[in-house]
């Protein structure tokens, strides 16, 4: 029988700020995008004491990408030079589309803080297509009512952005994508659609079996195309993220959080962010300076 695995990333261990760990699974060595998403980051599942920091990521800019935030637990307040504040909870979409150019904060609500809390979630970019790269920067908060809902077996699945299995997602995107979270009981089993040329599946908790490979967390999966493959809980269940779409339309440069098509344009972000000329973040006077590297 055909491995319906193609490619197998393991994701490694990277600080966002003090006390704040995540797994980065893309970009990797191994493969640099699945479908149009870049960037894959997953933190938690953590438990913050009464009166801890949470997570504090200072105005930082983005340029040729869009940021998609995703929830299990806890709780984001998203504030960016657009003038939008807004919290997300678990369940919920935040997609910030940069384009030419946005800066954003994501921060614990103070609240959160002290009274203690969960944490547990996962943020991806998607690398805009050529044509939408200097987009104007826009913002979309899409609640979890709003969002495609199913069950398959006993397994819990919604759509954040695109299309999947003849439903459509509310959520803005530019190119063909999907993006799945899928909740599965203790040895459920889900089907996933060979609609997409390029698709993965990426373990938040607990294991699955794919074929004949168990994964467990921090494990992506590159999926063959063309096929649907089945994808088993172990005893314990699974979150799952199952992401992907079309190829992207050529090679993308990353460097910090700019993605664009253009080295040069990337310099020349690089330059506006250290001259300050990207628009300031209201309600949020601080800044991360442009690295050394």
């Amino acid at each position: 029988m055909t491995d319906p695995i193609e490619l197998l990333i393991q994701g490694r261990a990277h600080e966002l700020g003090p006390g704040f760990a995540v797994r980065r699974v893309l970009p990797s060595v191994k493969r640099r995008m699945v479908g149009p998403f870049i960037f894959l980051d997953h933190f938690g599942p953590m438990t913050v004491a009464p009166g801890g920091d949470g997570m504090s990521v200072r105005p930082h800019p983005h340029i040729g990408l869009a940021t998609v935030t995703y929830l299990f637990e806890g709780g984001i307040f998203h504030r960016d030079s657009l003038g939008y504040a807004q919290a997300i909870r678990p369940g919920d979409v935040n997609w910030m589309t940069a384009g030419s150019g946005i800066a954003h904060s994501e921060r614990t609500e103070d609240e959160m803080k002290r009274t203690g809390f969960r944490m547990h979630g996962v943020q991806t970019w998607v690398a805009l297509p050529h044509a939408h790269e200097e987009t104007a920067p826009a913002f979309q908060h899409v609640a979890a009512a709003d969002l495609p809902t199913w069950k398959e077996g006993g397994s819990s699945m919604r759509l954040i952005v695109g299309t999947y299995g003849g439903r459509t997602a509310p959520t803005t995107h530019f190119s063909p994508i999907f993006y799945v979270a899928a909740e599965m009981p203790a040895v459920a089993s889900i089907t996933v659609s060979p609609e997409h040329a390029e698709r993965g599946v990426y373990v938040s908790h607990g294991s699955v079996m794919v074929g004949d490979r168990q994964l467990g967390v921090g494990d992506l999966a590159v999926l063959a195309a063309g096929q649907p493959i089945n994808v088993l809980a172990g005893a314990d269940g699974a979150k799952l993220m199952l992401l992907g779409g079309a190829p992207m339309d050529g090679p993308r440069h990353i460097w910090w959080n700019f993605v664009s098509s253009s080295q040069e344009r990337i310099e020349k972000a690089k330059a506006d962010w250290r001259e300050g000329r990207f628009a300031k973040v209201p309600g949020d006077p601080e800044f991360i300076p442009l690295p050394d590297r």
